[in-house]
């Protein structure tokens, strides 16, 4: 007997779009997406790839109407609804390219909501290329299965972080110069939270002082080593989602 081809195939490359999807939307595809379906991997008409928009989560669609530099892929059925994303922001101070672009590939594949640059007194870089940095969150959630799409914010200073903190979620922060166990931190408060990760160089006193004195902040050791800066972000996000995130 004939096995039931998998539906959708496995097999099916997923892009991400911004058009709003549904039933019989057709999305014209052109630029590198459509480069990398035509001419990488080889689609034909009927092949199915995977759309997601980041709200209403995941669609089969077929290929049609395919030319040299670019194609339309219409929705034939939902295949995913939008994933329910843990409430965790990640800030973190900008650093090297490489390293920050890191942060952001594994920071989506982690399952963070936002990706929140903050800027710090000992930040040896002071700019994001926020288009670069939207274009690893795009990657990273098209090759790791996700349909919500991590929020991507412009960088604040940390006075205007803390300032503009909600009441409603705490603020962990790494803090090389000592805090409490994050095992026995993390799991004694739940709910709404972000993690706040400094440059190569630290807080510096006053800012730490600053954060220490917030309200709704929490200070926590990472351990008995120094870490990187992009170490520690993802080191402190995997702990949380283990233990108050969709990992628990």
């Amino acid at each position: 007997m004939t096995a039931t081809p998998a539906w959708p195939p496995h097999s099916a490359p997923r892009l991400h779009v911004e058009t709003a999807l549904g039933e019989g939307v057709a999305v014209a595809v052109d630029g590198n997406p459509a480069h990398y379906l035509i001419s990488v991997m080889r689609i034909k008409p009927d092949d199915i790839v995977l759309l997601f928009d980041g709200r209403s989560g995941e669609w089969a669609a077929r290929a049609r109407d395919i030319r040299k530099r670019d194609l339309v892929l219409q929705c034939v059925a939902r295949t995913r609804p939008l994933e329910a994303t843990p409430d965790f922001w990640l800030c973190c101070a900008p650093i090297r390219k490489g390293r920050i672009d890191l942060i952001a590939e594994k920071a989506c594949e982690l399952g963070v909501a936002r990706l929140q640059p903050v800027l710090t007194r000992r930040a040896v870089v002071d700019k994001l290329n926020l288009d670069r940095l939207h274009a690893h969150l795009v990657e990273a959630a098209e090759q790791c299965g996700r349909t919500a799409l991590p929020d991507l914010s412009p960088m604040v200073k940390l006075d205007a972080l803390l300032r503009d903190w909600p009441d409603d979620r705490w603020l962990f922060f790494a803090d090389e110069s000592g805090g409490a166990p994050l095992a026995e931190t993390l799991p004694g408060h739940p709910g709404p939270a972000g993690m706040l990760i400094g440059p190569e160089g630290g807080f510096d006193p006053d800012e730490r002082a600053a954060i220490r004195a917030h309200p709704r902040a929490v200070a926590l050791s990472l351990g008995p080593r120094i870490l990187r800066a992009e170490t520690a972000a993802l080191a402190a996000t995997a702990a949380w989602m283990t233990i108050n995130g969709d990992w628990s």
